[in-house]
């Protein structure tokens, strides 16, 4: 994989760069669409690839190694050959699902011990071993496998959480670095730093994690359940610490304005369930504000979903039908919705690479957060 920075902003840490896979290249900044199963929910590969443009999609490893399995995705060459995507893949090494799995799940100094969600059955994760799963599942980006601290845990549990995510670390990149891939295409590894609110644990493992010098890093267990604020801080603890010539992701994040004001704080990468969830449930994200589909007002409104935006669904359909669509219950809204805001996460993260080529994100940005959070 290779990183090249393309523009800085100068009044902020924010920066242009372009990544480089054996799948193509990744203009950064930019929003990865979640395909947690092997599939964007209600969207085609072909909406993806063309409609929105998306660069690169999200596996997970949890998931996947639990359906369809290993055997499956091995013989059918990876998931790029099984859910015919053709550009990037990045894979989560399923630390946050076993997180999520609290009283299914114990840690040890082995791995994760987990309880299938799907039927109980018992499984281990090890850093070796979700390593080897990655390789399996064939993403171009995997990441190695941590405790995602809960954003309100003690700084005792998070001294002794990290030290755990710290060792795991060291034995995935081993085994990340004995091992090549399975399909003719070089894979990259991301460690991720944890450490909770905390920063001097934030320090130390960005410290560790730089230190590695791997192609590229992650910073994982925020917004979840910490203060927004908090979040940007550590952040900001982070990266100035993790070396700016590699590309940094932010795990799991968040609303239009979370990942403006990531972008402004030196990331690169960021995903999110957001768009995707909240739009099978009515919630529209547009460069005016945030719509409620469900509302009476949009029952005779006849414009375009988002009139400034570029979503390839503004000029088909109206606020109206689409109030419609939702009120009647039809798949097909959960469809347009699903796409308008995966459009628009893409509209604003090439909105703010252009921005910060021009030399003027910081005052876009500032508006654009003021506008991107208004409830319409």
């Amino acid at each position: 994989m290779d990183f090249k920075i393309e523009a800085t902003s100068s009044d902020t840490n924010a920066r242009a760069g372009e990544i480089t896979t054996d799948h193509g290249k990744i203009p950064t900044p930019i929003f990865m669409p979640v395909g947690t199963v092997g599939s964007v929910k209600a969207v085609h590969m072909r909406e993806l690839r063309d409609d929105i443009d998306a660069k690169i999609i999200l596996g997970n490893t949890y998931h996947l190694y639990l359906r369809p399995g290993l055997d499956i995705l091995r013989n059918a060459g990876g998931l790029h050959k099984f859910n015919g995507w053709e550009r990037p893949i990045l894979t989560d090494s399923g630390g946050f699902q076993v997180f999520s799995l609290s009283s299914n799940r114990k840690l040890k100094e082995e791995g994760a011990w987990f309880r299938s969600h799907i039927d109980g059955s018992k499984h281990l994760f090890t850093p070796e071993g979700v390593v080897d799963i990655q390789r399996v599942i064939g993403a171009d980006i995997m990441m190695a496998l941590d405790e995602c601290t809960p954003g309100t845990a003690d700084i005792d549990y998070a001294k002794k959480s990290l030290a755990l995510t710290q060792r795991w670390l060291e034995r995935g990149w081993k085994r990340f670095n004995e091992t090549e891939g399975l399909y003719g295409y070089t894979q990259t590894f991301f460690p991720i730093v944890q450490g909770c609110v905390y920063p001097e644990l934030r320090r130390e493992a960005a410290k560790h994690v730089a230190d590695l010098g791997a192609e590229g890093n992650a910073i994982g267990g925020l917004a979840v359940g910490e203060p927004t604020e908090k979040m940007y801080e550590m952040i900001e603890v982070v990266n100035e610490i993790l070396p700016a010539d590699k590309p940094r992701y932010l795990m799991g994040v968040g609303t239009p304005a979370n990942i403006l004001e990531a972008i402004d704080r030196g990331v690169d990468m960021m995903d999110c369930v957001m768009p995707t969830r909240n739009g099978r449930n009515g919630m529209l994200f547009t460069s005016n504000g945030i719509m409620n589909m469900r509302n009476k007002k949009w029952a005779d409104d006849y414009s375009p979903l988002d009139e400034n935006g570029s979503a390839w669904v503004d000029h088909v359909y109206s606020k109206a039908y689409v109030r419609h669509l939702f009120v009647s219950q039809e798949l097909l809204a959960m469809q347009i919705a699903s796409i308008h805001n995966l459009a628009f996460y893409l509209w604003l993260v090439k909105e703010a690479r252009k921005h910060i080529i021009d030399g003027d994100f910081k005052t876009w940005k500032t508006d654009m957060v003021e506008r991107v959070t208004r409830r319409l």
